[in-house]
């Protein structure tokens, strides 16, 4: 699996943008990404803020996961703006019969695919070593260009699940 998504972010696109990451509950078909590709490029052509076009992107990273950058430095992102963004992800969370918002399900690198486990079951996938400290976990809480660049694939134990190592360690 080859884990250089940094290539595809836009390097034009200042450190600070803002960015949002969804996470689907599978894996989509190819057939279904070439058609949420389509679905993202026609949604960052018209994506507008208070009527000003946003400096926008959106990909499908992973086959799983909907990364949207909006970059302020030249138009402010407002709610309406997000809020629209939101209906895109909701719009494809409906077409393809996926959930995009259960931010209980961790998603983790595991044996060179992608393998999610609810965050209930943490512990016990520590414990029976289907994950260690170093196993590579997709931080979706990153929030700019920069923590995505840097930090939304680290390690287990360099993300705010470390402090649950511990819990189970001790």
């Amino acid at each position: 699996m080859d884990l250089n998504y940094q290539s595809f972010i836009p390097a034009d696109f200042h450190p600070g943008s803002r960015v949002w990451v969804y996470q689907s509950s599978r894996l989509f078909l190819i057939s279904e990404a070439f058609e949420i590709e389509n679905i993202l490029k026609t949604f960052t052509s018209q994506w507008l803020s208070h009527g000003t076009p946003v400096k926008g992107y959106a990909n499908l990273l992973f086959g799983q996961f909907l990364v949207f950058i909006a970059d302020e430095t030249a138009t402010g992102v407002s709610g309406c703006s997000t809020d629209s963004s939101v209906r895109v992800v909701k719009t494809i969370e409906e077409r393809f019969k996926v959930s995009m918002f259960d931010r209980q399900q961790l998603a983790f690198v595991v044996k060179d695919k992608i393998q999610l486990i609810p965050l209930a079951q943490f512990s016990y996938a520590l414990e029976n070593n289907f994950i260690n400290p170093d196993t590579l976990y997709f931080n979706n809480l990153v929030a700019t260009k920069t923590e995505l660049m840097e930090k939304w694939l680290v390690p287990v134990k360099e993300s705010w699940l470390n402090g649950r190592i511990h819990k189970v360690s001790n």
